[in-house]
């Protein structure tokens, strides 16, 4: 299903070969929705709607949940349709033009970008259902939509320094360094064990008790690990948590310098881990991160003033669904 919002990107869009389904079967065609003086017809929304419909009946779904679904499915598009329907009006009104050279560019991308033949081109768009000229024309919408929101909304927003500074400094989480964790382990049994078994509790309870009277993880790693590491004191390294295995970051992120985890049922078998040190990584500074922050504030406002003026149109439109 088309979404109108990637036309906020869409020189993404014409880089990217994204052609559209053929049609499932003969469909008896009706008009669906009238938006002023245009209409919208059954055959383009079903069209539109086949792979919808081919993801839904992949999914094992009961006949009143297919029916359902697609019903929502058809709805959702029905109401971009209308969207559309009202830009390409706005379109019309404000005189906006794109010219045959602009859909060759726009050709020559995607044909760049995966490497295409003219003919490869044409037949990828065949084995879609859809011809070169269908392919123009529709890029060539997307071309004229996306002068339509620079006309319309993007001339308007404006993001100041203060806005990303603001930004940052309201999002330490996403912009401060990550940490980085020393580790040792322990590998107390291989992977015929579990963590609830009475032997690894016991085992897991005498180190935790030996810790306690201040016996070093490093000399207890020694003496009980069965690890490949254990003559190095079960050391591991410095690890960032996002380079873990999955199944060790919420384990290892949940600890603190000096604490040690329970058992833990891994590949490896069961493990405990002792987190020696944590090594704070500075923030990334601001002047790194500033081009992102903007691109993100703006399209965040490019979304939200763009549903404003939409909505507007909506409310002076005449607009009328046939169900």
């Amino acid at each position: 299903m088309k979404c109108f919002w990637a036309l906020f990107a869409v020189a993404a869009v014409l880089l990217t070969f994204v052609p559209f389904a053929g049609a499932r079967s003969e469909v008896v065609d009706r008009i669906v929705a009238v938006v002023n003086d245009d209409i919208i017809r059954l055959r383009e929304v079903e069209r539109q709607l086949e792979p919808v419909r081919q993801q839904l009946a992949s999914r094992n779904l009961s006949e009143e949940q297919m029916r359902e679904q697609l019903y929502e499915a058809r709805m959702q598009l029905i109401d971009e349709l209308i969207n559309e329907t009202l830009a390409d009006q706005q379109i019309e009104q404000a005189g906006i033009q794109v010219g045959k050279a602009e859909v060759d560019a726009a050709i020559e991308q995607v044909k760049q970008r995966n490497y295409y033949t003219d003919e490869q081109l044409r037949q990828a768009l065949e084995m879609q259902g859809m011809s070169m000229e269908q392919y123009r024309g529709e890029l060539r919408r997307q071309i004229l939509r996306s002068r339509l929101v620079n006309r319309k909304v993007k001339s308007s927003i404006v993001i100041t320094d203060e806005d990303i500074d603001r930004y940052y400094k309201e999002n330490p989480e996403k912009y401060g360094g990550k940490p980085r964790y020393k580790i040792r382990n322990i590998l107390l049994a291989g992977t015929d064990k579990d963590s609830d078994d009475p032997e690894i509790r016991r085992r897991i309870k005498k180190i935790r008790e030996q810790l306690d009277e201040g016996v070093s993880f490093g000399t207890l790693a020694e003496k009980y690990s069965q690890g490949p590491n254990a003559d190095e004191g079960g050391e591991l390294g410095e690890f960032a948590v996002h380079d873990l295995a999955r199944d060790l970051r919420p384990v290892i992120g949940d600890l603190n310098e000096g604490e040690v985890s329970d058992g833990v049922e891994t590949r490896q078998g069961i493990q405990i881990f002792y987190v020696e040190k944590i090594i704070e990584a500075p923030s990334e500074p601001l002047a790194s991160v500033a081009a992102e922050i903007e691109e993100k504030l703006y399209n965040e406002q490019v979304n939200k003033k763009y549903r404003a003026w939409l909505e507007s149109l909506r409310e002076n439109a005449h607009i009328r669904i046939f169900r």
